[in-house]
């Protein structure tokens, strides 16, 4: 059946130009699919533009603040229009960092050891009187990180302490808090999930694994840009990490309440052997470039399959929703 589809990308967040990129991705395959791709630019008249394009479903293309952190699906919830992916209770857990790993730790779930502040408590609470502490309960080199960016936007690696407090400068520019985690080396791993039907178990998706070719860690650049990074598909890691791999990152899945689809990022520590989840991704690209379309090919799924089963979701949302009510 043939639906008139409102596909919501760019926006107004840091993400917007790889938004951009898997929007017009996404408006081409639903087009080849034989649906009617009404493409929406967010902004300040989504709304207007919604009620006087009357789409069927919302196709979320939209990354960063406002397409993964609930807002927008709140926004959909309002006007009544299904959507694609994860409600906003999920979309909210998953892309504050700071409450997501404190739910995985309190589930048992293996996630980087850290600590957060607010920017205030540097200033009200003298939080920079523990930075020796903390420095020598996690070890050297630190990941800082904002507590809700995406696309590793933001992420410094401080490897002595007098790098400490212009790594936390440059992640308060992005976020208001931030994280300081412990560094995981070993193979950064991604696990995408699919979840279409509102009775099918998630299917976790072959693991991929980022190499990049240039820099010491898979940052902002070494993800979106062509040639940077070599991705390797399914991962060159033994059959058993890889069965663990998937199975954690569908345990995370559950955990946050995702919906649809959503893509795990992880790190396999090869010397301890064990495998850490650093967070999870419920609007994950759809780029070329992207992790989700190559694990889809790899298990043997088309991109226009692929959206056509995302799509998917949002009509099995549409039958929860009369039978038990918001997510």
């Amino acid at each position: 059946m043939s639906h008139r589809v409102a596909v919501l990308k760019g926006g107004r967040s840091l993400e917007r130009g790889v938004s951009l990129r898997s929007g017009a991705q996404v408006q081409d395959a639903l087009q080849r699919l034989g649906h009617e791709a009404v493409v929406i630019d967010v902004g300040p008249d989504l709304v207007d533009r919604l009620r006087d394009t009357k789409p069927d479903v919302a196709f979320i293309a939209l990354h960063g603040r406002e397409g993964e952190d609930g807002t927008v699906q709140e926004l959909l919830e309002a006007v009544g229009i299904p959507y694609t992916g994860s409600g906003p209770s999920a979309c909210s857990r998953c892309s504050d960092k700071i409450i997501a790993k404190q739910l995985m730790r309190d589930a048992g779930i293996t996630t980087p050891d850290f600590f957060f502040f607010s920017e205030t408590s540097f200033k009200d609470l003298g939080a920079g009187g523990a930075l020796a502490d903390i420095e020598q309960r996690l070890g050297f080199p630190i990941v800082i990180k904002p507590a809700a960016q995406g696309s590793a936007l933001g992420i410094k690696f401080a490897r002595a302490s007098e790098q400490v407090p212009s790594a936390l400068v440059s992640a308060f520019s992005y976020d208001r808090r931030v994280l300081l985690e412990r560094y995981v080396p070993g193979a950064d791993l991604a696990v995408s999930v699919l979840s279409t039907g509102s009775d099918t178990a998630p299917e976790a998706l072959p693991v991929v694994q980022a190499v990049p070719r240039d820099e010491a860690f898979y940052d902002f650049e070494a993800r979106y840009g062509i040639g940077r990074t070599t991705f390797i598909c399914p991962a060159e890691i033994s059959d058993e990490m890889g069965s663990a791999a998937r199975e954690l990152a569908v345990a995370t899945y559950r955990l946050l309440g995702c919906h649809g689809f959503a893509r795990v990022d992880l790190m396999l520590c090869e010397e301890q052997g064990e495998i850490f989840v650093l967070e999870t991704n419920v609007v994950p690209g759809l780029t070329e470039t992207s992790l989700l379309p190559q694990a889809a090919d790899a298990a043997g799924i088309s991109f226009d399959e692929l959206i056509s089963r995302i799509l998917d979701s949002a009509w099995t949302r549409s039958a929860q929703h009369a039978q038990t009510g918001r997510p």
